[in-house]
């Protein structure tokens, strides 16, 4: 077994100074610069309920014994930057929403969370979808996916509102019972979201006190049009028949998504002053779809949109979920400098090889080797890793998908500290 001398700079130092340096550490390394050391963040998800003998049910719902473990975690491992859970059940528990299971809620309560896709746009709804999406979505859309804002559907459609004055005789529709129930429905899930951004919020201050950095995909979130269309709407039978048998309606529709997906990123940025928009992909990794079909329904479409938000100031941080092996000649093309991407199962030696001069790399040690491998082969991996995707910067040290559950802390702890050690530039 390979011994450990490693003597962890960061001892010592005040929460403002690592701070700095963690700050200071990560920014560099998003830019393409070479920072002092290869940064590291650690995605804990549902490690922390692990670690702190709860449910994951107990972890989504009680926010500060989240906090608490967060912290915990945050302290032991002394990494650049830590996140718990993403996803924030709430407002989907609130409106009956179909296309999400939960801990504890149509899971176990340690079950992880599931997406569950379906047709909720049929074939035949491509043309009012292309006519105004935003009416479509709000009567029939919303009402098929979340039951209990199904009066809803019962409204005028929506472009009576630029009636002016006329328009008001129309709003008696609002006193009909299903609509009252619909409305006060979603004032409850308003309620419930913004108790979890704060939530959320309070979170990053804290660990900004504790001298840690935010999470670096912190921002908007958006999809690639093609996904957009897939992943809550079509469903993955109905978007690949669409390339087939209706590829005209698909492309019109992604270029409306495309529009106001980055009218939507831009006005965030300016509201919050965060230049940052995370853009979780998954239809567009290998093994989906042809590189014809890439070419012409998702990498086009995609490229527009990480374009229109850099030329906003705003950097795409990309997840390249899957594998990207045969993309990333592709992903060459982008504005150097100016986007990341976490890279979950590509070959990251052959990413860094291909667009290491074009954006900050992400990623790198599998989940695996975390839950049941040995500490020679953390460290072992790490120092290939430094040595080879961190060389020379524009390198971020993670787990290929963002989350550890199941990772066992005392690999976790020879891995922070190994990044440490061998990450030194």
């Amino acid at each position: 077994m390979a011994t450990n001398s490693f003597q962890d700079a960061d001892v010592g130092k005040s929460p403002q100074q690592l701070f700095a340096e963690r700050a200071k550490r990560i920014q560099d390394a998003l830019q393409l610069k070479q920072p002092d050391r290869i940064p590291i963040q650690l995605g804990m998800g549902y490690m922390l309920a692990e670690m702190g003998g709860i449910t994951r049910q107990e972890q989504h719902e009680n926010g500060a014994k989240e906090l608490e473990l967060l912290e915990k975690a945050a302290l032991h491992f002394q990494p650049d930057s830590i996140m718990g859970v993403f996803n924030n059940p709430a407002p989907g528990l609130v409106v009956g929403d179909r296309m999400t299971k939960f801990p504890g809620h149509g899971l176990d309560p340690n079950g992880s969370f599931q997406f569950v896709e379906g047709e909720y746009m049929k074939a035949e709804d491509y043309d009012a979808f292309l006519d105004d999406p935003a009416d479509w979505s709000i009567r029939k859309y919303w009402p098929r996916v979340f039951p209990r804002l199904e009066g809803l559907a019962v409204l005028p459609p929506l472009g009576m509102a630029a009636f002016g004055h006329y328009s008001l005789f129309n709003l008696g529709v609002f006193k009909a019972p299903p609509v009252v129930q619909a409305l006060q429905t979603l004032a409850k899930a308003i309620e419930a979201q913004a108790a979890g951004d704060a939530r959320a919020v309070r979170g990053v201050q804290r660990m900004i006190e504790l001298g840690f950095a935010p999470p670096t995909f912190m921002g908007s979130l958006i999809e690639a049009p093609f996904d957009f269309m897939s992943d809550t709407l079509r469903g993955m039978r109905g978007i690949f028949l669409d390339m087939h048998r209706r590829p005209e309606k698909l492309l019109a529709a992604q270029e409306k998504v495309l529009r106001f997906e980055l009218e939507f990123a831009i006005n965030w940025s300016r509201a919050t002053g965060i230049n940052v928009a995370f853009i979780p992909l998954h239809r567009g990794s290998d093994g989906f779809m042809s590189l014809p079909q890439f070419e012409k329904f998702y990498w086009p479409q995609l490229k527009a949109m990480m374009v229109g938000l850099v030329n906003a100031g705003i950097q795409p941080f990309v997840f390249y979920e899957g594998v990207w092996n045969q993309r990333l000649k592709y992903l060459a093309e982008l504005p150097k400098g100016k986007t990341a991407g976490l890279f979950q199962s590509s070959d990251i030696f052959k990413v860094k090889e291909i667009v290491g001069d074009t954006m900050c790399i992400m990623g790198g040690m599998p989940n695996s080797l975390l839950q049941a491998g040995t500490a020679d082969q953390v460290r072992d991996l790490t120092k290939k890793l430094c040595q080879i995707v961190g060389k020379g910067g524009g390198y971020i040290m993670s787990v290929g998908v963002g989350e550890m559950e199941g990772c066992r802390p005392d690999l976790v702890k020879v891995w922070v500290d190994a990044t440490k050690e061998y990450g030194v530039y």
